[in-house]
């Protein structure tokens, strides 16, 4: 009798446990990702779903990581001119989706800027930060330009010897590949992060929705300009604060303006651009801070992004959201 009543006992508390918070995360991508979901009683257990996702951020490496000899874009790095490369649907999409970027932008957004990136030190072939003279500039700009690189089926060509840089939409796609695996799982409830970039859907157990911080660009410190709550959103963020170097009182960044061959020279620091696609909103915050205060605002206002541009002024840091931005944080 003891025992059918502990067995009672053990079976009621079990029904009560409602949906726990789970988080872990780990290296990927030279940053790191981290995963918080709502765990309802009988969904698949943490394990699991970890293995999960690094699947996918092992598979997002080996396509498009420049720091391995082995994955799917080096080995198409290294084809000399004229080339072809057969590619997987995936590389195809993304391919696609940057080409329409460089389209819309007149060139501003090019995936071809590996050369450039070695050349200013922020690459995998750099061996310091530097200016460089204008004679190798020159010559690396022959070897830049979304209009030497061609998709034909699913087969990739070149046709001058460009190098591709996925990393302004990798992390994004990524991001968006875990979301629709975590929903594959029943997971109706997470926040999924892969070296900043994110996407949130429902709430936390409490009921409390998933809030973001987005920081002032600075330096030196962490500092939040806005806490937003979001939903099915995507949260983007480029900035030149991170990733840059100093020479002669002037700051060159990592963001590239492919046209000029050269770091993004304007008073625009940071940009967050909102979007059901995390690959939509990385590649469009890219672009903007590549097109600068005005030139960003205005692309942003035409194409309806949900956008907000944080520049520089007087010592200090102006932010405008347009009216995209402002709908989406509603929820409209």
């Amino acid at each position: 009798m003891r025992t059918v009543l502990l067995l009672c006992l053990l079976l009621l508390s079990a029904c009560k446990q409602g949906p726990t918070l789970e988080r872990f995360g780990g290296p990927t991508m030279g940053s790191s990702y981290s995963i918080q979901y709502v765990r309802q009683p009988g969904g698949p257990a943490p394990e699991q779903v970890q293995a999960e996702v690094e699947a996918i951020l092992q598979a997002i490496d080996s396509r498009y990581s420049t720091y391995r000899g082995d994955s799917i874009v080096s080995r198409f790095n290294q084809l000399p001119t004229n080339q072809c490369l057969v590619i997987d649907r995936d590389m195809g999409a993304l391919v696609r989706f940057a080409q329409q970027l460089a389209e819309q932008s007149q060139g501003a957004y090019d995936l071809t800027v590996e050369p450039l990136l070695d050349l200013w030190g922020f690459g995998p072939q750099a061996r310091e930060l530097q200016v460089p003279e204008p004679q190798a500039l020159a010559r690396v700009l022959q070897r830049v330009g979304y209009r030497h690189l061609r998709l034909a089926g699913d087969t990739l060509c070149k046709d001058a010897p460009i190098e591709l840089d996925f990393n302004s939409i990798a992390a994004g796609h990524a991001v968006d590949l875990i979301a629709a695996r975590l929903q594959a799982l029943g997971i109706d409830n997470f926040l999924a992060e892969a070296t900043g970039e994110l996407k949130a859907l429902g709430r936390k157990p409490d009921g409390s929705p998933w809030r973001v911080a987005l920081e002032l660009p600075r330096e030196d410190r962490q500092v939040a300009r806005q806490v937003i709550a979001v939903h099915g959103l995507a949260v983007s963020t480029s900035g030149d604060y991170r990733h840059y170097f100093e020479d002669n009182g002037r700051r060159y960044s990592h963001t590239f303006d492919a046209r000029l061959g050269r770091p993004v020279d304007h008073d625009l620091a940071a940009v967050t651009v909102l979007d059901a696609s995390a690959l939509r909103a990385d590649g469009y915050s890219t672009l903007l801070l590549v097109l600068g205060p005005q030139q960003g605002w205005d692309f942003a206002m035409a194409h309806g992004i949900a956008a907000v541009l944080v520049t520089r002024s007087g010592g200090g840091f102006v932010s405008r959201s347009t009216p995209a931005f402002e709908r989406a944080l509603k929820g409209e």
